[in-house]
């Protein structure tokens, strides 16, 4: 059976190794499964019900949910009428809410919880384009989604394979809406051919075999996880879905999975906790922690640090690291890291302990994989995404921008014509904003992001992403953006890492009050002055950071300064301590 439509996906796993827990989400404390054959019945149920509903091809229908097997029911149920869907992020500002459901015409809103109905039902008052909102939890005045597939029951099937006939590969899927970091979101339109063309040219990548287990927690909503979730149904892997982002730790000891996708920032936290405890350890244990993490911070593939390195590195993966391969679950062949720089020191630790992560890179635009490293370890680069996607094509600018051309880079922006003419050339490279090059193995690395880039008033250039990925290093730092376009020195904006800073006070004397105070005290001071001349011993005299500002808070992406990708939005930070940047250049 040939895949063009990801609608064919299930069909295509259903005759090739049907599983008895193609979809698992937790309900009242357990987990509930759903077989290949459920799935699809399930969509069935869908597509019937919104066709009873008026849902004609062409018709926008949106997702506001956590990841849960509905959200899938509901995806491929739209998909096979023709009817586009646009997933929507629960976490983004009214206005923006607004907006993309405006812009987009939206029909039919399915939504998770009473929180959002709440919100979106307030919203779509204004909307004239909204005729129902449906809810996956039972909430109070709301229709539940149930009622949909009863509004179906009297449907024909047939009808609903008349219309997945109509559909061709080359036809308008799903729109999503990029969040950016300035102005209002664009909706990034997506065929059917651009995702299941990454699909297939990522299949050959993916370490496991059909009947394992994946564990899903980044959002469905955005194409990273979303394409992840077609490739694991397409190669038969079971996907269970955390309840949170607070349980993953409790569901990788109950899943097991044999591989799950990441973003840099959370295996970041996850390494800063394996730190923070070995720290309170005590006597031989503490040096054992502390030998094994040393030696994993220097790890080189295939053996190349030589026989004695590996006779030890053996040794701490017997009486250290085998703990860590315990807390994911046991089962780990694979870690897929993505949406952002990740630091190497990260990859090689974690690939010491026999926890493989394969940096991959891409955007929305993509589709969203243009590479990624595969276990193939001859293939693997540390601080490299690997080589290019087969079917994908990639040259370097003469300014260093990657561009990419293949069957995965997007229709266009919709609605917005000229945003596309920006991005799409006349040859059809699509120009990614970010700057790049490929190593001496053919390996695609990134350098910068080229809107990020900026110049001191000495006519040099500072490359942020690279710098603040170094500085992050520090157990004290949990975020870090540089600054200084137009200036005579760059300086840092640092929210600290609160756990290990009340460690670290702890350890030094110090009586912890709040957290605003213990930022002007000098000893903390002087600590944090210390990791940034530590880290800027790496970097030319002109990218030095000089001077930085301590602030008292977490960046998020409930409070505005993180995207739902957790990267930065530096203009908005930028604006909302305007004061202490200022500040920084007062003398």
């Amino acid at each position: 059976m040939k895949i063009e439509r990801l609608f064919d996906i299930l069909p295509y796993q259903l005759d090739h190794h049907p599983l008895k827990d193609a979809l698992s989400g937790k309900e009242n404390g357990k987990w509930v499964s759903y077989s290949t054959e459920e799935v699809i019945a399930e969509a069935n149920a869908i597509s019937l019900g919104l066709l009873a509903l008026g849902i004609k091809p062409g018709d926008k229908i949106a997702t506001i949910a956590n990841n849960r097997p509905e959200w899938n029911f509901t995806d491929i149920g739209i998909l096979q009428l023709g009817a586009i869907h646009v997933p929507i992020y629960p976490t983004i500002t009214d206005e923006d809410y607004t907006y993309i459901l405006n812009h987009a015409e939206v029909k039919i809103i399915f939504i998770s919880s009473q929180e959002l109905f709440d919100r979106i039902s307030k919203i779509a008052e204004n909307i004239s384009s909204v005729e129902h909102i449906f809810t996956y939890n039972t909430v109070k005045g709301a229709k539940h989604w149930s009622e949909v597939k009863k509004a179906g029951e009297s449907g024909q099937l047939a009808t609903v394979k008349d219309l997945m006939k109509q559909v061709k590969s080359e036809d308008l899927a799903t729109i999503i809406y990029t969040s950016g970091t300035t102005g209002f979101p664009k909706g990034v339109m997506l065929s059917h051919r651009n995702v299941v063309s990454n699909v297939a040219a990522s299949e050959p990548r993916v370490p496991c075999s059909p009947g394992e287990r994946s564990l899903s927690f980044l959002p469905l909503c955005h194409i990273y996880e979303r394409m992840l979730t077609y490739l694991m149904m397409y190669r038969s892997i079971s996907i269970y879905y955390a309840e949170s982002m607070e349980t993953i730790g409790d569901n990788l000891k109950e899943v097991k999975p044999h591989v799950f996708s990441s973003v840099p920032r959370l295996l970041e936290k996850v390494y800063d906790k394996i730190v923070s405890k070995g720290h309170e350890l005590t006597g031989v244990k503490k040096s054992l922690f502390f030998w094994a993490l040393n030696l994993g911070l220097r790890y080189e593939l295939n053996g190349a640090n030589g026989w004695w390195y590996e006779a030890q590195l053996k040794l701490a993966n017997k009486i250290i690291f085998s703990k860590w391969r315990e807390a994911l679950g046991g089962n780990v062949k694979a870690i897929v890291s993505g949406a952002a720089a990740l630091q190497p020191r990260l990859a090689r630790v974690f690939w010491s302990a026999q926890i493989p992560v394969l940096e991959g890179y891409g955007l929305t635009e993509t589709s969203p994989v243009i590479s990624v490293n595969y276990l193939k370890t001859m293939q693997v680069e540390f601080g490299s995404v690997g080589p290019i996607l087969d079917g994908v094509a990639v040259k370097i600018a003469a300014d260093g921008e990657i561009l990419c051309k293949g069957p995965n880079v997007m229709m266009g922006y919709y609605k917005r014509q000229e945003l596309t003419d920006e991005v799409i050339d006349q040859e059809g490279w699509f120009h990614t904003g970010d700057i790049g090059m490929f190593t001496a193995q053919g390996n695609l690395k990134i350098t910068d992001r080229k809107k990020e880039i900026f110049k001191t008033s000495g006519g040099k250039y500072i490359a942020p992403q690279v710098m603040e990925n170094k500085f992050k290093e520090s157990l004290l730092i949990e975020q870090l953006m540089v600054c200084g376009e137009g200036k005579n020195f760059p300086t840092a904006l640092i929210t600290p890492s609160w756990d290990n800073l009340k460690f670290w006070c702890e350890h030094h004397g110090l009586s912890y009050t709040t957290d605003a105070e213990m930022l002007k005290h000098p000893k903390v001071i002087e600590k944090f002055q210390h990791e940034v001349d530590h880290f800027n011993e790496g970097f030319g005299q002109w990218e030095k950071i000089k001077k930085f500002a301590l602030l008292p808070v977490t960046w998020a992406v409930d409070s505005g300064e993180l995207t739902a990708k957790m990267s930065l939005k530096r203009k908005y930070i930028l604006d909302k301590f305007r004061a202490e940047y200022e500040k920084l250049y007062a003398e």
